[in-house]
Order: structure tokens, then C-alpha cells, then sequence
């Protein structure tokens, strides 16, 4: 398994239950590798790249085939996002986002996703594998803390994961996404209690252990009749 976005939160969640199952994981995130990450072979498996930068997609691309014993990719965890904020930490509207917040949250967030699943199509398709796709809530509704290029990141890596199922679900390769909301991790933003005791039917955050379980579904046999879904886990949030 190869998963975006490692270093913390959902990321750092799904990495642990993967590897408690059994599961071979290679990790890619900006930052180098945390000697905090304590599972076996962390260090060897973890690459450094920054995906904002999209002439390196195939250079990742190709280091990630060199380290599949097999040519083999059983699942592609696309969980990397950067979500920037204006100075005094509000979200950033449109009037706000100027050119550089726009290329860099829409490379990251979503073109670099259909760069790194173009290139490694083939690896994927060998090991009938499984791509989940992390959009948000904010996708599909004005968020207080998200700013407005997240929201059409998100919205947009909805409508990727439709059109990738389409398309690779002929090679037998299934592709869907999650949608958490408010998910109890270091970035949370002030006001978050407040929200949730409002907006969330459960009243209370989820955590990261809960979304990481789905992500490990959608890579499972358990759902091998799923492709194109969009799962939310908000806590009823969205309703």
C-alpha cells in the first residue's frame, strides 16, 4: 500500500492499522522521516516528495516501482491535502486567494492525485488494487474554517473519483473516496467544539482510528463490489 500525507492525523492512523493487518506500506509526505513513526521498516519505506511540485510525480512514481517486489500495487491511499489559512489563521474566500494559494492548494490536493494514479495504472491494474481518495465535507458545503480553493479541491477530487472509476474499473482496478468532517487531529481550528455541538448529530468528534477502518474497507475484499463511492463519516454531519 502507498499513502500520501503519512506524517500525522488520519494519515499516521491508517499507517498503524495497516501495518497491525499484515499490509506492506510505502509513506510519502513533504516532511522527511519522524523517528516518532515506531513500526518496522518506517524509515526504508518512507519517501520524501513534495507534491506540490507536479514534475516530480514520475520521479516519485518510479521510486515507488522500484521498491514493489512484485511490480504489484494492492492500494493507493491518496490522503495528502494542505488547506491554507490568512494571517491571523481565518479561512481564505476567494477575495483572499491569490495565484499561488490556488496552484498549490489545486496541485496538491487534486492534480498531483491524477498524476500519480496515471503513472502508476499499471501496478495497480497487476494487483486488481484499490485507490481511496480522502475528499472532505467542505466538497459539498460552505465550511467556517476551510478556505474556498480547499472546498473546489475537494468538490473536484469528488468528481476525480467518479471519472477514475469509471475509467479504471474496466482494468479492475476500484476507485472511491471518503469524506471525513470533524476529525479530532492536531489541526483542528479554534471554534470546532462549537461546531460540532451545532452541526454534528452525534455531538462529538471523530477519530482518527474510525476513518482509518474505512479506508482499510474500501482496501479490503470486503468491499469488492464498490467503485465510484464517495463514504461519509461526519457523524451525520451532512444530513
Amino acid at each position: 500500500m502507498l499513502l500520501t500525507g503519512a506524517s500525522r492525523g488520519i494519515g499516521h492512523a491508517t499507517v498503524k492499522l495497516f501495518q497491525e493487518r499484515g499490509w506492506r506500506i510505502l509513506t510519502v509526505s513533504r516532511q522527511p522521516f519522524d523517528p516518532a513513526c515506531a513500526w518496522p521498516a518506517a524509515r526504508m519505506s518512507h519517501i520524501t516528495a513534495d507534491l506540490s511540485d507536479l514534475s516530480g510525480i514520475e520521479r516519485l512514481a518510479e521510486d515507488v516501482r522500484a521498491r514493489l517486489p512484485d511490480g504489484r500495487l494492492h492500494a493507493l491511499v491518496n490522503n495528502a491535502g494542505i488547506s491554507p489559512k490568512g494571517p491571523d489563521g481565518g479561512r481564505l474566500g476567494v477575495l483572499d486567494s491569490d495565484l499561488s494559494v490556488w496552484t498549490s492548494v489545486l496541485n496538491v490536493n487534486l492534480v498531483s492525485i491524477a498524476l500519480l494514479v496515471r503513472a502508476l495504472a499499471p501496478e495497480l491494474e497487476a494487483a486488481a488494487g484499490s485507490v481511496v481518495n480522502v475528499t472532505s465535507i467542505v466538497g459539498s458545503r460552505v465550511h467556517p474554517f476551510a478556505g474556498a480553493a480547499y472546498a473546489v479541491s475537494k468538490a473536484g477530487l469528488a468528481a476525480l473519483t467518479r471519472e477514475m472509476a469509471h475509467e479504471l474499473g474496466q482494468r479492475n482496478v476500484r476507485v472511491n473516496a471518503i469524506a471525513p468532517g470533524e476529525i479530532s487531529t492536531a489541526i483542528l481550528s479554534p471554534g470546532t467544539d462549537q461546531l460540532v455541538a451545532s452541526d454534528v448529530p452525534m455531538k462529538r468528534l471523530g477519530a482518527p482510528r474510525e476513518v482509518a477502518e474505512t479506508i482499510y474497507f474500501l482496501c479490503s475484499s470486503a468491499s469488492s463490489y464498490i467503485n465510484g463511492a464517495e463514504i461519509h463519516i461526519n457523524g451525520g454531519q451532512h444530513v
